[in-house]
């Protein structure tokens, strides 16, 4: 079993909230995870029609049939629930009563805005990280198998194919959440938006170019960004700026939240592939980008994540912390160090005034090293 790095902080707040919501991606973990760190807990699925109609007929009925200290699944699929959960809440004054789940985040968190507000934790799960692998000995050596597979625990737990898995993922992507969205009419359009966003990894993020290429308004790109990234499929990297100059590019990069789905929908069916594939330098970058994310994510903090870049070309991938704690890194997915990778991070650190120190290269080897002109970090040391 893979120990989640989120469990110690689900843990903590179910003892500071009445109520924890623990949101992400279909198909991460989060029922998995949630038996495991309340192993005391009642555990029910609205998944199962036969509790659902019991949720959906008589709320108050199923509260006090299956009383406090209740894991609630799908959630989301019994609107009203929300509110006699509010009124039970209420009521009784103490923490840890339920705790809350569900595939559909942005139903999920729209029940929740309207009526738990102020009595809800909201924590983020996402795929297995690199350091949960590592330590749980499921870590294939193997950069590009690891960029391959992704990080979702049902191709590590039943050995399923990552393309089997993937092919079988979007579908149920597709078909079970953005059917229920009233703006997204073409189902094949919407598809084909999915693979020209992986094909955008790492890049500013253009919109009217993105709408251009998908044959779509400027509107609808923007509906349908905002649907992948409720559900936890992408998210975009916003740029650092402080009040340095008015050059700097104010257009976010996108990342895919998985490297393993990005794989899958820009065409990748095999591992070996990535060793000369021409996305190959920008996967690598997501990775990185994702595995910070997530450090910020699994401790309950939201990431403090940015990228710089000047309008004459000048850029660093990825700066963490803030103000006086910045942090900045390049990322290149060589397995062999280079003198060169350190020429933006040099300029960065003569322009925003940083020790040697408060910089990096994470590069795709299996070993840190220090030289004259800067650390290299190995990805799997991040």
């Amino acid at each position: 079993m893979v120990n989640r790095t989120l469990a110690e902080h689900i843990r903590k707040m179910s003892t500071l909230f009445p109520v924890v919501s623990v949101t992400g991606a279909r198909q991460c973990g989060k029922s998995t995870l949630l038996k495991m760190v309340f192993p005391d807990y009642r555990y029910v699925s609205l998944e199962d029609t036969d509790i659902r109609r019991m949720a959906i007929d008589d709320p108050r009925g199923f509260l006090s049939n299956f009383g406090r200290r209740l894991i609630i699944d799908e959630a989301q699929y019994s609107p009203d629930l929300f509110s006699y959960i509010q009124t039970k809440v209420d009521e009784i004054n103490d923490v840890g009563m339920y705790i809350l789940s569900g595939s559909q985040n942005f139903l999920m968190m729209e029940r929740i805005s309207q009526s738990l507000a102020g009595r809800v934790a909201v924590v983020q799960l996402s795929p297995f990280s690199v350091c949960e692998l590592e330590e749980s000995g499921l870590m294939n050596e193997n950069t590009n198998s690891w960029l391959f597979n992704g990080g979702y625990p049902r191709i590590y737990d039943k050995g399923i194919p990552a393309t089997v898995y993937y092919s079988n993922y979007v579908s149920t992507y597709l078909d079970r959440d953005v059917r229920t969205l009233r703006n997204v009419g073409d189902i094949m359009q919407f598809n084909k938006f999915l693979r020209l966003c992986a094909g955008r990894i790492g890049q500013v993020l253009n919109i009217a170019a993105l709408a251009n290429d998908c044959d779509i308004s400027v509107p609808t790109v923007k509906a349908w960004l905002s649907i992948l990234e409720t559900s936890y499929i992408v998210f975009q990297l916003q740029p650092y700026f402080k009040n340095y100059n008015k050059r700097l590019i104010k257009s976010p990069k996108l990342y895919f939240q998985d490297t393993g789905l990005a794989s899958y929908l820009l065409g990748v069916t095999d591992f070996e592939q990535l060793s000369t594939h021409y996305m190959k330098g920008h996967l690598f970058e997501n990775m990185v980008v994702s595995e910070f994310r997530k450090s910020y994510t699994n401790a309950g903090k939201e990431p403090q994540i940015w990228y710089w870049r000047e309008s004459n070309g000048d850029e660093v991938d990825l700066i963490t912390g803030f103000d006086a704690d910045i942090v900045a890194y390049e990322i290149k997915s060589s397995e062999t160090i280079n003198r060169g990778f350190y020429d933006e991070l040099i300029k960065f650190r003569k322009f925003a005034n940083l020790e040697i120190d408060r910089t990096a290269v994470i590069y795709g080897g299996n070993i840190d090293y220090s030289t004259e002109y800067g650390t290299f970090k190995s990805y799997k040391n991040i």
